[in-house]
């Protein structure tokens, strides 16, 4: 009889915690789905003034037969050093190693845009205030190391608390990506990408692009599109759907008499044609090439057969710690330009991946 008491109360006291945990269990997703939300499209963005306001650069604006550079860079919110994998890509962590090591990994990112001495930086992944980077203020970081420069910044996602993975939850993250220009901006927008509308929006999150504008003396534009797209919705429809969108709007510019320079990181295989599809990863798919509009070229196809091929892949996987020769590596990162825009220099820069997953990628250029 006491054997058969115990069990009843072994098996109420089971039940009981099984519901808690499914009570708890539909509380988070509700939370989740409540405050969840898009930040709104067409949003226009804050230009800030440098820090340092000693400053005034070469010239008010842009002008013709001039050569011009901009480095394109994701960060990684300051967690990827090379010995770092991250729990999405297959690996270990979800947030970064320390407080002390997103402070060594931004100072040297921001350190390393310093020495190429860009016009203008696009800056991707940079962490306002996040669990994964213990709540360091990367953007205002970069500004004090970058002083000269005047900048844009669009917030990519404000996300709710993450409980997952179970034993290091992601958290919150308030992110987005940072335009740093030595010339004045009149102006900037937010986009907001087409994403996933299912349950994976909750770990590719919000995606954007800025659309920022730098005058030029002949009273034209350069418009510069700072883009992150999405890496793990592995959808043919977000894809097309990101894809149609920029160029409409790169188009638009060139037809308005403009000169457009898209940057940033694609999330797709650039150096791969679009017959490749089958030999890529599936986060990271050939770019469409002819989805670009007229007029519109990938910076890396104006270079030869040869130079392509010794280019450094601009990106690591980080299902692993960064092993040379042995861990799967990537071009990610790039550039798009308008016919009226001669590219004079493309370099995919190697630092063997040492403050991202990224390593940047410059370009220099003139406005024809």
């Amino acid at each position: 009889m006491k054997k058969k008491n115990l069990c009843k109360t072994l098996l109420k006291t089971m039940c009981i915690v099984l519901g808690i945990l499914i009570l708890a269990l539909l509380a988070y997703i509700v939370y989740l789905y409540a405050s969840y939300y898009r930040i709104e499209d067409n949003q226009e963005l804050v230009v800030e003034a440098p820090v340092d306001d000693t400053t005034t650069g070469a010239a008010a604006v842009l002008a013709t037969d001039t050569e011009y550079s901009a480095v394109t860079y994701n960060i990684g919110f300051g967690a990827y050093l090379p010995d770092y994998s991250f729990f999405m890509d297959g690996g270990t962590s979800s947030w970064a190693e320390s407080p002390e090591t997103v402070q060594y990994a931004i100072n040297g990112a921001g350190e390393l845009v310093k020495s190429l001495d860009p016009d203008f930086a696009l800056i991707q992944e940079i962490d306002l205030d996040a669990t994964r980077s213990y709540h360091t203020d990367e953007y205002e970081m970069l500004r004090n190391i970058l002083p000269e420069y005047t900048t844009v910044f669009a917030q990519n996602y404000d996300s709710a608390f993450l409980f997952y993975p179970f034993t290091q939850p992601h958290g919150s993250s308030r992110a987005g990506l940072g335009l740093f220009s030595k010339y004045p901006v009149s102006s900037a927008l937010r986009r907001s990408f087409p994403i996933s509308t299912s349950f994976s929006k909750f770990f590719d999150l919000d995606r954007c692009y800025s659309v920022s504008r730098i005058p030029v003396d002949n009273g034209k534009e350069l418009v510069i599109f700072n883009l992150h797209m999405s890496a793990y919705g592995n959808s043919d429809a977000i894809r097309q759907g990101q894809i149609e969108m920029l160029c409409n709007d790169m188009a638009k510019e060139y037809e308005a008499g403009n000169y457009v320079l898209c940057g940033g990181d694609f999330n797709h295989d650039l150096k791969a044609s679009e017959e490749d599809t089958e030999s890529c990863e599936s986060w990271a798919f050939p770019f469409p090439r002819s989805e670009l509009p007229e007029h519109f070229t990938l910076c890396l196809d104006l270079l030869t057969e040869e130079e392509q091929a010794a280019l450094w892949n601009s990106a690591r996987n980080a299902d692993m710690e960064y092993v040379p020769g042995v861990t799967y590596t990537v071009t990610l990162d790039g550039f798009i330009i308008s016919d009226n825009i001669e590219c004079l220099s493309y370099e995919n820069v190697n630092t063997g991946y040492s403050y991202s997953d990224h390593d940047p990628v410059k370009v220099e250029f003139m406005l024809k």
